[in-house]
């Protein structure tokens, strides 16, 4: 086989290839530099910020080479994505294909056959396509241009996706052919950088390193309170505009996706669990304009270069800051605006640190630490675009984020704190910088841990010298310290803190150092679950509550009915923090479903709805989003069993549940106004003489409490007995 023939820049008006292939009359950034490089026929590596044009970087070198440029690319959907814009740039569809899982014999020979006609340029591969034998035998009968290794951080035990199969690349390089090497990632730290030149055998490679800085970006971080609520009001608010949001898992993927659906947001879920035709036609659909918004796992890549997706919302917290800038730096590719707004929540922390769980001890290391990072930059009251840019060693000058960042628009209070710096540096000095910073955290507060106990620090001198301050304050002291170049992490040692020359000159000479005060993410939601009738609106109003007390009480009368019978209550006080002023807001209250508000709801929205507007009331706007609990498939399959007439504890044992978690799951059906018949469960408990004794009773009493019934009984009746009644009574009078 030939070497390939390179086109040099005497050879090749490369502005005229540009313009003539994609139409641009300017290349952005280092493009033309990296080009000149590739073409010369030598190693190159590109750091890039997503949107900064890496493609182009070995796209047009490849359409002006002869032979076919091998790319390898670890997403399906990136591949499928880069080939359809490769071959818009051509008149002939196969200037581009594919090789991988997806693709049936007889596509595959259709590929082959055009990279050995010459016609192919570009052939994008997965790494587990080159690892295949008859790949690599095809592969070295034909002209090969060069290779390039997109996302080359995959390489690198300490990027963010690391990938085995990624370190075997160079080994099948050297199988194929001698043609030069293109790497390219948009995140990488200097660590991640030498590992990737180290593996690939490319450290003599020239490098050409972008600005991480994406100026256009406004960053948030939000406490995760009322999350699906949040992102629902956001997203009404962004109406036609395209986002994506990232979740945790497939099954909060497809939750959110039905949730923004409901609630009259045209989007769809993508994730790996999807079959590869429903992805792609998700995928299109968004690339289109057929539907605003994507959600997806952090987990599983998109590749989805669409220009103008203007918001990147992270339902949970990604597992690394690498993770988080990729994920972000998919909004505002057009230097549009993009918004990318992240819900944090120690709890997102735990979960993704079971995960590393039963991996090799320096995975867990690697993880927790890259994690760690993660939870600096959600709690930091620094710049963000600083604190991003400090982790990608490069440094920013926080006056030119221009407030295009939640903590710069909103700046925290700050104090001198120069003494507390000292006291940190000391401490590192002291304790022959050996310790990483959840240590130093603990020794400066005074709190014996089983590690300090060990080493025995609680006997040295400086052993709570800052405990007037806890744990997450010396945290913040840390993160600050680090950012203005006093102390590093080392990363060979996961992390341990060491000295660097401007903190031994702090030492000797200590100087003003002005300390942010820390944001406080302790009081987040507790639980995941979905938006639920009965979640926080504004404040409780007493007034209105008296008020819709009379109402009920008076229909009660017209009726002839309980007044607990019309509604409970928690519905009755829910309605006064959320003020629903239709039948279909009213569906979103506690114990309220469709069937109830029709039956009793009119004169209850009339009387909220004349309320507010004579009071000016400013009612939550949270209520025009629409719950998914009432759609739960739990529910749906108690509502069969009971209609097979299965005994309850048998429903029960099958969903491994107890009788009285069963009873409360059918009280919350009923009490919403779902009719539901457990008359012939009754019937194996209680003759009719007994129940109808207590029907009586729920059909004249002014409170449905159990307690109350309990007494006015004497005992006679168990509570599960009582219970069960009172679904029987409030399913036949009220639904």
């Amino acid at each position: 086989m030939t070497d390939p023939t390179y086109l040099t820049e005497e050879k090749v008006d490369l502005k005229a290839a540009l313009k003539k292939f994609f139409g641009f009359d300017q290349f952005k950034g280092k493009q033309e530099a990296v080009i000149e490089n590739v073409i010369s026929g030598k190693n190159t590596f590109v750091i890039m910020p997503t949107g900064g044009g890496k493609s182009l970087c070995y796209q047009l070198p490849a359409l002006i080479s002869t032979g076919t440029a091998i790319i390898v690319s670890p997403l399906i959907a990136l591949m499928k994505n880069q080939v359809d814009s490769m071959r818009n740039v051509s008149d002939n569809e196969a200037v581009a294909h594919f090789l991988n899982s997806s693709l049936s014999k007889t596509e595959i020979t259709k590929v082959k056959k055009d990279i050995q006609s010459g016609i192919t340029k570009m052939l994008f591969v997965a790494p587990e396509s080159l690892t295949k034998q008859e790949n690599i035998d095809f592969l070295i009968s034909v002209e090969v241009s060069f290779f390039a290794i997109d996302e080359a951080h995959c390489i690198s035990e300490w990027g963010h996706d690391f990938r085995p199969e990624y370190r075997r690349l160079r080994e099948i390089f050297e199988r194929i052919s001698t043609v030069p090497i293109i790497a390219l990632t948009a995140t990488a730290t200097p660590k991640v950088q030498y590992d990737i030149q180290k593996n690939l055998n490319m450290l003599d490679a020239k490098v050409f390193k972008s600005s991480f800085n994406r100026d256009n970006l406004f960053y948030e971080i939000r406490p995760k309170r009322d999350v699906e609520k949040q992102i629902v009001k956001y997203i009404k608010n962004q109406a036609g505009k395209s986002g994506i949001i990232y979740c945790l898992s497939r099954k909060k993927v497809e939750e959110i996706a039905e949730l923004l659906q409901v609630n009259g947001i045209q989007a769809l879920p993508y994730h790996a669990g999807l079959d590869a035709t429903s992805r792609a036609r998700h995928q299109d659909m968004f690339l289109m304009e057929e539907v605003d918004v994507i959600v997806a796992t952090i987990a599983f890549g998109m590749g989805i270069d669409k220009p103008d997706v203007r918001y990147v919302i992270h339902h949970d917290i990604p597992k690394s800051i690498e993770s988080y800038y990729q994920e972000t730096g998919r909004a505002g590719r057009d230097g549009g605006e993009g918004e990318c707004i992240a819900f944090y929540s120690y709890k997102d922390i735990e979960k993704l640190e079971k995960f590393l769980q039963g991996k090799p001890v320096s995975e867990q290391e690697i993880g927790k630490q890259l994690l760690g990072e993660m939870v600096s930059y959600a709690e930091t009251s620094l710049c963000r675009r600083k604190f991003v840019l400090h982790y990608f060693g490069e440094q920013f000058d926080e006056k030119r984020c221009s407030e295009n960042c939640d903590n710069c628009k909103n700046p925290k209070e700050r104090k001198e704190g120069a003494a507390y710096v000292s006291m940190l540096l000391q401490a590192v000095h002291l304790l022959n910088e050996s310790q990483k910073a959840k240590h130093y955290c603990a020794f400066l507060a005074g709190n014996v841990t089983s590690d300090i106990k060990s080493y025995q620090h609680d006997s040295l001198a400086l052993f709570g010298v800052g405990k007037e301050k806890d744990e997450h304050f010396w945290n913040a002291v840390i993160r600050q310290t680090t950012v203005a170049g006093l102390i590093s992490k080392d990363i060979e040692t996961y992390g341990i803190i060491k000295i660097t020359k401007d903190g031994e000159e702090f030492l000797l000479n200590p100087k003003p150092f002005m300390l942010i005060q820390e944001r406080d993410f302790s009081n987040t939601d507790d639980d995941d679950s979905l938006i639920s009738p009965g979640n926080k609106g504004g404040a409780f109003d007493d007034v209105l509550y008296e008020m819709l007390l009379d109402l009920r009480k008076s229909l009660s009368k017209q009726r002839n009915i309980p007044p607990f019978v019309i509604f409970q209550d928690p519905s009755l006080k829910d309605m006064c923090f959320h003020y629903p002023i239709s039948l279909d807001e009213l569906t979103n209250i506690q114990g309220v479903g469709t069937g109830k508000a029709t039956r009793y709801g009119e004169p209850f929205v009339a009387l909220i709805e004349k309320y507010v507007s004579e009071n000016d009331i400013e009612r939550p706007q949270d209520m025009v989003i629409k719950s998914l609990v009432n759609k739960s498939g739990l529910k749906v399959q108690l509502i069969q069993n009971i209609d097979r007439k299965l005994p309850l504890e048998d429903i029960g044992h099958s969903q491994g549940k107890k009788l009285p978690e069963i009873i409360d799951e059918i009280e919350a059906i009923v009490s919403s106004g779902t009719r539901v018949n457990i008359n012939y469960y009754i019937e194996t408990l209680m003759d009719s003489e007994n129940q109808e004794e207590i029907y009586t009773y729920f059909s004249e009493a002014e409170s449905d409490d159990i307690v109350a019934a309990y007494h006015e009984f004497d005992g006679l009746y168990s509570e599960e007995e009582l219970r069960l009644m009172r679904i029987k009574f409030m399913s036949e009078m009220a639904n």
